[in-house]
This record gives structure tokens, C-alpha cells and sequence, in this order.
């Protein structure tokens, strides 16, 4: 009986996860288009802000109890699933069209933090002061969305003076962000809760639990939202979204599980040099595919896929 129970839980957070997903993005669409912010901007801060949060409570809870494994494994399977899973699928789905000019920066400061988090790795420590330096890379990161608006500005003030604001129209989008968020954040919570207890279940081991059970419940967020805004033709929503999340996730969600840990993050062998390889691979297929192709295709997208199934078994 309990373990039916365990699996209507892990269904009901999936539904609930689903519905905050369309709420979500439905409301950051409305946001980019009235406010003239880029939508590649709004995927990469305010969406994949939310959407991050699920990776952010398991990694630093994890690492406040001792158990850097699980905040490892959480991240940088989070990171492997959003490109490999959640960007092969919804390039299945669609072909993915690129802006590049927006894209290249971003994704090429992606995969210069993958690497500067393996360098402080290497030791199979991430101290202290290593994590405070990954959460200043996410200052820098801002930065530079700001000043890419910064850039924009003559074509924003031009649609903010084209746009009609209503109170209604306002009040409901900003009742449907925080709605859709808050509906993401307690599905994928219900879903790591009883994903866990599934996996007890089922005796899997807690580090291949951290990085495929955990790894993609948290990234439902991203999943949910990437669907729902390629489905919708805001493909940038999807891309600003994968790419925001895997720079919170090396930044803000692995530097604070560091500085809430009592002896710092320590490193296992597996994720030095299976899962981190793993990640930077997919990292670059996506990143010059959208940059020299100018969009991820099919053909990218079942590559991605291919790699997800394969590092699975690797695990199993």
C-alpha cells in the first residue's frame, strides 16, 4: 500500500509540475514582448532563476547534512540532462532556431565555468573560498545580460512605447509567474520525495540515484518549461532557459552548496572523469552546433539522446 501511494505522490507532482511549467512561460512570453526585454534574456535570468530553484534546496540541503555526492551528482547530472535530454528532445520535437548573436556568449561562458569548476575540482576538494569565487562568476554573468539589454535599449523603449499596459493584464501574468513557479517548485519537490523512496524501493545505489532519479526530477523544471516554449515558437525562452540553468547550477547552486558545507565539496573519481567529461561533450556539441549551424536539429537532438542513453547504461 505504501508504495502505491509513493507512486500516485510522484504522478500527482508530475501533473502539478506540467500545469506550473504552462503558467510559467505563458507569463514570461508576456513579459518579453511588453517590457521589449530579449527573450533569450528573460530564458536565461528570470526563468531559469525559477526554475533552478529545485536544484539549488536538494544540492545545498545535501551538502549541509555531509552528503556531497547527492549535491554533486544532483548538479552535474541536472547539467548532463538538461543539454542531452531536455534540449535532444525538444529538438526532436522542433528544430531549434539560434540567434547567435545572443547565443555565443552565453554558451561559451558556459562552458568556460564547466571548466573552471573541474580546475577547482581537480584536488577532489571544492573549498570555501573556491565556492565564493563560483558565486561571484554568477555576478558576472548578470553583468553581462544587463549590458547586452544595455545594447538593445533604443529597440526596447520603442516597443515599450508601442505596448498597452493594463492593470488586469499585469496583475493576472505576475498571478500566473509566481502561480507557475510555485507549482513547479513543490511538483518537483513531490517528485524527489517519492523519486528517492522509489529508488529505496528498488535498492538503487545513492550516487546513480543523485545523478538520474534526482538529477532529472529537478530538471523537470527545465523540461516542462523548454517544451512548453518550443511548442509555443519561442524557442530563445527555451535555449536562454538550458543555458541560464547550467550557469546557476555551476555558480549559484554548487558555490552556496560549498559555503553551506562544513569541510567543503568533496570530489569522487566518477565525477572527475566520467560525469564531468560527459557534461563539457555535450556542452560543446550544443554550443558549436548553435553556433556554426545556427540551430539544433534533429540530428543533433537524436545524438544527444543517443549520449543520455548510453551515459544511463554506463551508470547502471
Amino acid at each position: 500500500m505504501d508504495t502505491v501511494i509513493v507512486f500516485v505522490i510522484f504522478f500527482i507532482g508530475l501533473l502539478t509540475i506540467v500545469k506550473g511549467g504552462d503558467l510559467f512561460v505563458d507569463a514570461a512570453i508576456w513579459m518579453a514582448k511588453k517590457t521589449g526585454i530579449p527573450s533569450m534574456v528573460i530564458g536565461a535570468t528570470i526563468v531559469s532563476i525559477a526554475t533552478t530553484l529545485p536544484e539549488f534546496f536538494v544540492s545545498t540541503v545535501a551538502s549541509n547534512e555531509g552528503h556531497s555526492d547527492i549535491a554533486i551528482g544532483n548538479v552535474i547530472g541536472s547539467i548532463i540532462c538538461n543539454i542531452a535530454f531536455v534540449i535532444g528532445l525538444c529538438s526532436c520535437i522542433k528544430p531549434i532556431k539560434i540567434k547567435k548573436g545572443l547565443f555565443n556568449v552565453k554558451g561559451f561562458m558556459m562552458i568556460g565555468y564547466l571548466i573552471i569548476f573541474y580546475i577547482f575540482a581537480r584536488n577532489g576538494i571544492v573549498t570555501f573560498k573556491e565556492g565564493f569565487i563560483l558565486l561571484a562568476l554568477f555576478l558576472f554573468f548578470i553583468i553581462i545580460n544587463i549590458l547586452e539589454f544595455k545594447v538593445r535599449g533604443e529597440n526596447t523603449e520603442k516597443i515599450k512605447k508601442e505596448s498597452v499596459h493594463s492593470k488586469k493584464d499585469i496583475i493576472l501574468n505576475i498571478v500566473k509567474f509566481i502561480l507557475g513557479a510555485w507549482f513547479i517548485v513543490i511538483g518537483a519537490h513531490m517528485l524527489v520525495d517519492s523519486g528517492v523512496k522509489i529508488a529505496r524501493i528498488f535498492k538503487i545505489p545513492q550516487q546513480v540515484v543523485s545523478l538520474t532519479l534526482l538529477a532529472v526530477g529537478t530538471s523537470l523544471p527545465e523540461l516542462v518549461t523548454s517544451v512548453a516554449a518550443v511548442i509555443k515558437d519561442e524557442e530563445n525562452i527555451s535555449v536562454g532557459n538550458i543555458i541560464g540553468a547550467n550557469i546557476l547550477n555551476l555558480t549559484i547552486v554548487l558555490g552556496s552548496s560549498a559555503l553551506v558545507s562544513d569541510n567543503g565539496l568533496f570530489i569522487s573519481d566518477q565525477t572527475l572523469y566520467l560525469d564531468i567529461p560527459i557534461a563539457l561533450l555535450v556542452m560543446t556539441i550544443f554550443v558549436f552546433s548553435g553556433a556554426i549551424k545556427k540551430e539544433i536539429d534533429r540530428k543533433s537532438g537524436l545524438l544527444f539522446l543517443t549520449i543520455y542513453i548510453v551515459y544511463l547504461i554506463i551508470l547502471f
